[in-house]
C-alpha cells in the first residue's frame, strides 16, 4: 500500500442554499471576479441565486458562460485575456467539470508571464495563483482537490495535465438545489462515474488506508442514494447522499489516483468531444472483471459495501455479480453499454489509447498498464 501524503487545501462547504451565501465568502478574496457559468445553467436560471448574492455584497463581477464540452487550450487563453483585462481579483467556476477545469486553469496561470502552451509542454507555474471558488454542480470532479488541471490541447486534441499551485482553491461548494437542470439519464450516468471514481481509487496503487476508508465511504452513500436504505437511520434524501459521496470520492480520488476507466474517458473525451462520464461507465465492469485476478478481496468489499453479495458468496463469483451489477444499471438509466454505441471507431479508440498510455497518471493504475493494456480493455468494451 502507498505511503500517505495528505494535503487539501480548500474549504469545503456542502448543504442546500449555500451558493445564496457565496457573496459573503468571495468578499474575503476580493471585490472583482470573472464567473464561468455553465450555459445551460444560466438558461435554466439556477445560479441567479450566485448572481444575485455577488450583487448584494457589492462585489463586482463579468461572466463568461462560452463553454464548449471539452475546454481546450485557445478557450483557457481567451478567458485570461478576458480576465486580465478587468484585473480581477479572483475566479468563480460554477458548472460540471469542463467548467472547472477553465477556471482552475485560468486562476493557475493568471499571474505567469510565459505563454499557456509552455505550461502545456511541461512548465510549472512559478507564481502565485489568483484565489478560486469552485461550486461543481454535477456532484463529483477528480481533479478538483488535486494539484493539476486537465486542459485540452487545441494543437492536436490530447489532454495535457498542468501542474498548479498550492491552495489555488480556497473553497469548494456544494449545493444540491444547482442539480436541478441535470436530466434523469445525466444523473444516472454521473452517479455511475462517481461510483467508478471511488471504486478505482480503491483498487489504485496508490491507495492508502486514507483513501480507503474515504472510497467505503463514498460507495456506501452512492449505494444508499441509488438502492435506498433498510436502515430508518439514513434520513437524508438521494440528492443529498448523491453529493456527499461524490464529494467524498472525489477526495478519495485526489488522495488514491483515477484508474483506466477514468483516464480513458478523459483522452477519449479531450479527442472527440464524447462525455467522459459516459466512456468510464462503459468501461467501469470490464475494469472490474480485469482487476478480479489482483484484487479480489478488495472488489468483493466493495461489493459487500452496496449490499449487491453477502458473506457466504464465493469470492470467485463476486467480480461478475458486480459488474453485472454495473451493466444492469446502464440499462436502466437507458445509458450506452458499448463503445461503439458512441459513433467511435476502433481506429479513433486506439489513438485515444495512446494519449493516455502517455499521461503521468497511467502510473496510478490497478496493476502496472501500457497504452496497449488500455486498448486491450477498448476492444473488451467495444
Amino acid at each position: 500500500m502507498s505511503d500517505l501524503f495528505f494535503k487539501i487545501s480548500p474549504n469545503i462547504i456542502l448543504g442546500s442554499y449555500t451558493a445564496s451565501r457565496i457573496g459573503q465568502f468571495a468578499k474575503d478574496w476580493g471585490t472583482r471576479y470573472i464567473v464561468i457559468l455553465d450555459p445551460v445553467l444560466k438558461e435554466s436560471g439556477a445560479t441567479d441565486s450566485i448572481l444575485k448574492s455577488l450583487s448584494a455584497r457589492k462585489v463586482e463581477y463579468f461572466v463568461f458562460d462560452e463553454i464548449k464540452s471539452a475546454v481546450d487550450s485557445e478557450t483557457v487563453k481567451r478567458v485570461l485575456s478576458l480576465a486580465r483585462e478587468a484585473h480581477i481579483h479572483g475566479v468563480i467556476g460554477v458548472g460540471g467539470s469542463s467548467v472547472m477545469n477553465l477556471a482552475r486553469a485560468v486562476s493557475a496561470i493568471y499571474n505567469e508571464v510565459h505563454d499557456l502552451y509552455d505550461f502545456l509542454d511541461g512548465s510549472t507555474p512559478t507564481s502565485g495563483a489568483l484565489p478560486l471558488i469552485s461550486v461543481p454542480t454535477t456532484i463529483r470532479n477528480m481533479f478538483i482537490f488535486t494539484e493539476s488541471v486537465p486542459v485540452v490541447d487545441a494543437r492536436n486534441r490530447q489532454l495535457k495535465l498542468i501542474k498548479v499551485q498550492n491552495g489555488l482553491c480556497k473553497l469548494v461548494l456544494f449545493d444540491s438545489n444547482l442539480n436541478v437542470s441535470l436530466t434523469e439519464n445525466q444523473v444516472g450516468a454521473i452517479s455511475i462515474d462517481s461510483l467508478c471514481l471511488a471504486t478505482e481509487a480503491y483498487l489504485s496503487q496508490k491507495a492508502s488506508f486514507f483513501s480507503d476508508m474515504l472510497a467505503e465511504k463514498a460507495v456506501e452513500s452512492l449505494g444508499y442514494a441509488m438502492d435506498g436504505s433498510n436502515s430508518l437511520n439514513i434520513s437524508a434524501t438521494p440528492t443529498t447522499l448523491l453529493i456527499q459521496g461524490g464529494c467524498v470520492a472525489s477526495l478519495a480520488s485526489a488522495t488514491s489516483s483515477i484508474g483506466p476507466a477514468s483516464l480513458l474517458g478523459l483522452a477519449i473525451s479531450a479527442r472527440y468531444n464524447v462525455s467522459h462520464a459516459l466512456v468510464a461507465t462503459i468501461l467501469l465492469p470490464y475494469v472490474i472483471e480485469d482487476v478480479a485476478k489482483y484484487k479480489a478481496d478488495r472488489i468483493a468489499k466493495i461489493a459487500r459495501i452496496m449490499n449487491l453479495v453477502d458473506e457466504d458468496t464465493s469470492p470467485e463469483e463476486v467480480p461478475s455479480i458486480f459488474a453485472e451489477n454495473i451493466r444492469h444499471r446502464l440499462a436502466h438509466a437507458n445509458l450506452p453499454a458499448r463503445l461503439k454505441d458512441l459513433s467511435l471507431t476502433m481506429e479513433q479508440l486506439s489513438l485515444a489509447a495512446e494519449d493516455a498510455g502517455q499521461m503521468d497518471l497511467i502510473n496510478g493504475m490497478p496493476r502496472s498498464m501500457t497504452a496497449d493494456d488500455l486498448f486491450e480493455l477498448i476492444k473488451l468494451a467495444y
